[in-house]
């Protein structure tokens, strides 16, 4: 359906579309459907892609650079909406987990949720955003995993969660920053970096994750560069080459095991694409090098991939390829079968990867009493009742 379809059907269904998420070219053409002439696109769309991008305005009326009359009819057919605010937790690390609701994409679908999570450190402020309401990959470890796939968000949705964390933690100009925050505090940027980690599988809502990506690179407005954007993914092969071809981010890959028969286990995926494959697109991956080396994440699951073997076979596995291995202690969901490795598991692996010439950072879990860390995002405020969600909401304001 043509983006003029899709806005006269929003419209019919008497609610005003939302410009905000949009890029260039979705911009133009709603511009173009109210009737702005065609040699005036260009000029227009510079215009509001400052005062939505750059300044984050809410309401037309603020835009004072664009003329009354547009401003109305502006107005009249569209709004500067973001995905609603559910819920809102904030960790006793700081991290912050939005439960967002995004808008039925036809007349009659029904509202779904989504998750996005705020992580601050010293030197750079985290957003993991979402890209697909719930999975389809089943990876036994993941709770996102347990949730049937929904389906893809629009490139929209997904600049959307980066708009409402900017709202949230006031990083427009001019905008106040909240009191209590635990926010960086080298730099002037709340929101530094984006990771595509959160709910669903990045590579397989490729168009609209390369467009959404597309606007928080821009740099006339949200201004995140492509190196501080990662992609991950559980290793759909296939997209990794244009990935890096067409769209440039970091990347990061779910590998977790370093033998098929395991990796099938743990990331059904890989009965599609084998460790080797993925790892052959790995190595050609476009702009791969020492200064931007591919992160392998690697979650640390007691007695399952965890040995000082499976370390030395990680190893060998990832030799030639310009390299970082994040180790991940497992964070524990409701119901899961498996437990996090010992601390001292933890180093002895890392140790055998440090010495082996690789980065082996092992990052710290963050969110957990939120349900806020990896693998953690499905949340439990869905099971909330009404009166719950009123709670942790009124909660949050007044903490």
């Amino acid at each position: 359906m043509s983006l003029a379809a899709t806005l006269k059907t929003a419209e019919t269904a008497s609610k005003k579309p939302s410009l905000a998420g949009l890029g260039r070219v979705a911009l133009a053409e709603a511009l173009a459907a109210i009737g702005v002439p065609a040699d005036q696109l260009r000029m227009r769309v510079s215009q509001l892609w400052h005062w939505i991008y750059f300044r984050g305005t809410h309401d037309f009326s603020e835009m004072t650079s664009v003329s009354k009359t547009l401003r109305a009819m502006l107005a009249e057919h569209y709004t500067l909406t973001r995905p609603e605010v559910v819920v809102e937790q904030v960790s006793s690390d700081g991290t912050r987990k939005w439960l967002l609701r995004v808008a039925a994409e036809t007349p009659g679908e029904k509202p779904y949720e989504i998750e996005t999570v705020y992580i601050p450190e010293a030197d750079r402020g985290t957003l993991c955003v979402s890209s697909q309401i719930g999975c389809t990959l089943t990876c036994t470890f993941c709770h996102t995993g347990t949730q049937p796939l929904v389906r893809n968000l629009s490139a929209a949705e997904i600049v959307g969660q980066v708009m409402v964390a900017r709202d949230r933690l006031g990083e427009w100009p001019g905008a106040a920053r909240p009191e209590e925050a635990i926010l960086p505090t080298e730099g002037a940027r709340m929101i530094s970096n984006i990771v595509f980690m959160g709910m669903g599988e990045p590579l397989y809502n490729f168009d609209n994750v390369k467009t959404a990506i597309e606007t928080i690179a821009d740099g006339d407005g949200l201004s995140i560069g492509k190196r501080r954007i990662t992609v991950s993914t559980s290793g759909v092969v296939p997209m990794i080459e244009p990935l890096g071809r067409e769209v440039g981010t970091m990347l990061a890959v779910s590998l977790h095991a370093a033998r098929d028969e395991l990796r099938e286990e743990l990331v059904p995926l890989n009965k599609k694409y084998p460790i080797a494959e993925l790892l052959e697109a790995c190595r050609n991956y476009p702009g791969v090098s020492n200064a931007k080396r591919i992160t392998f994440e690697y979650v640390m699951l007691k007695g399952v991939n965890d040995t000082p073997a499976d370390a030395k076979a990680l190893v060998k596995l990832l030799k030639g390829i310009p390299a970082k291995i994040n180790l991940i202690p497992f964070n524990p969901w409701p119901g899961t079968k498996y437990e996090c490795s010992d601390w001292e598991t933890i180093e002895r692996f890392s140790e055998i990867v440090f010495n082996a010439g690789y980065a082996s950072p092992v990052r710290t879990p963050r969110g957990r009493d939120i349900l806020a860390a990896c693998g953690q995002l499905k949340s439990e405020t869905q099971k909330l009742s009404a009166r719950e969600r009123m709670a942790l909401r009124a909660m949050a304001m007044t903490d």
